[in-house]
């Protein structure tokens, strides 16, 4: 048998942070806007006649072989171990890849936590529902990271597209928007800064003061809401100048909600992008590193990809990804 799964990753427009537990249940209307995008992330499953289990990661160059699940030792490519692990898959060789960078912040390992768990299930005739799905990759990658996971990434994996994911005391609902994708990526910028990201401390210490009750952490959250609610509207009106406007506005937000976000790198690569004509810019995911993207008219995007290179960092070519997870047997 022989199984190949993949899952985009994603760029958050807005929102970030309040999709972990219970952040969301402190601002009433708390939603995050998110865009999947084309760097996938991809396993491949083959039958092995020995009955062995063989990982091995493309990306680091790292093998872990044993002959029964209970051997598997967590500590090495522990996403992937843990899963196996769970499934309680055998006789198995798993090869991943990720086309996205290691720690660009753009949820490189959500996306592979969904596309192998939705390989496993296929390959040991497992019928999970997408919220059985949603919730074993969440639980999975917080004891993979030691610290609480937010319920955003998985869902641009799982579903792809454009949408919002709505969080409230009655659960969390994915809405996809009704925004065309072509006209987005007009506008849009991805690039590596060439530093991973902190996502981990970076938002572990922001909840923590949240909960502490610190009320410039509370009144930052406030604002990055108002912002996040205005992205959602202006994506759906096609306003792509108050699209801009908005993500410019959860920038300045969020730097005061986590300083640690942004570093004086990034600072200046958003300002070589700004004065080559982008309306907007903030890092992905809790920053500190990994990527950014920029929001520009069409007619200046090039120069500030241009721009965002002469600074140093690596544009990447995207495109928005309508399709999700992906698992093909063969």
């Amino acid at each position: 048998m022989h199984i190949d799964s993949s899952a985009p990753t994603r760029i958050d427009l807005a929102g970030g942070t309040y999709d972990i537990w219970p952040l969301y249940l402190f601002h009433d209307g708390a939603q995050t806007i998110n865009a999947a995008v084309s760097l996938r992330a991809h396993c491949q499953l083959t039958s092995r006649r020995d009955h062995r289990i063989r990982l091995i990661s493309e990306d680091t160059g790292e093998e872990v072989e044993a002959g029964d699940p209970a051997e598997l030792d967590v500590t090495r490519l522990p996403l992937v171990t843990r899963l196996v692990k769970h499934f309680g898959a055998r006789a198995v060789e798993i090869r991943t890849r990720s086309d996205s960078p290691v720690g660009a912040g753009i949820a490189g390992s959500s996306a592979m936590n969904i596309a192998l768990a939705g390989a496993l299930a296929a390959w040991t005739g497992r019928q999970l529902s997408e919220g059985a799905l949603l919730a074993l990759a969440m639980n999975i990658e917080a004891q993979v990271i030691n610290v609480p996971t937010g319920a955003q990434d998985y869902r641009p994996a799982l579903y792809g597209g454009v949408s919002a994911v709505e969080l409230g005391v009655s659960g969390i609902r994915r809405v996809a928007l009704d925004v065309d994708p072509m006209e987005l990526e007009r506008r849009l910028v991805l690039a590596y800064t060439g530093a991973s990201r902190q996502s981990g401390i970076n938002n572990w210490d922001v909840m923590v003061r949240r909960i502490s009750g610190d009320a410039a952490v509370a009144q930052a959250f406030d604002h990055i809401r108002d912002a996040a609610a205005g992205v959602r509207l202006a994506l759906e009106r096609q306003n792509w100048r108050d699209v801009a406007a908005h993500v410019a506005a959860e920038w300045e937000h969020r730097k005061r909600l986590a300083p640690g976000v942004t570093t004086p790198e990034i600072d200046h690569m958003l300002q070589r992008a700004a004065a080559a004509g982008a309306l907007a810019g903030k890092v992905c995911g809790a920053g500190g590193g990994g990527c950014l993207f920029c929001l520009s008219e069409p007619e200046h995007r090039n120069a500030v990809a241009n721009a965002l290179a002469g600074a140093g960092a690596s544009v990447l070519p995207v495109h928005i990804e309508a399709a999700g997870l992906l698992v093909e047997r063969r």
